[in-house]
């Protein structure tokens, strides 16, 4: 078992940044992939970020190209999602996520251990 919380959402204004975090406890933090995903209201939970075991390799969604940047640290058991220049259409609640996969999946279906989510939005 895997345990993800989250911390870091809250309100901001368009061109504004947050920073996420997620907090993992239980197996080897370092044995897992590690995404982050939103679901916006009305909206399928849609892949943002992910970043391989070492993380030394990410991968990103087109929407947030050159504005979000993810990151983990291994040595306590963390990743990190920086939010720069943010958009209304960014709202939704953001979720980490830990996958056994061999390579970065985008589907929430890979994903074995979810965090329960916090809650971003950017007011224009």
């Amino acid at each position: 078992q895997v345990q993800l919380v989250e911390s870091g959402g809250g309100l901001v204004q368009a061109g504004g940044s947050l920073r996420l975090s997620c907090a993992a406890s239980g197996r080897t933090f370092s044995n897992y992939i590690m995404g982050w995903f939103r679901q916006a209201p009305g909206k399928e939970r849609e892949f943002v970020a992910g970043v391989t075991r070492s993380g030394d390799n990410t991968f990103y969604a087109d929407s947030v190209k050159g504005r979000f940047t993810i990151s983990r640290d291994n040595a306590k058991n963390t990743v990190y999602l920086q939010m720069n220049s943010l958009k209304p259409e960014d709202t939704a609640v953001y979720s980490c996520a830990a996958s056994a996969s061999f390579g970065v999946p985008l589907r929430p279906l890979s994903y074995g251990y979810w965090g329960q989510g916090t809650q971003v939005t950017v007011s224009s």
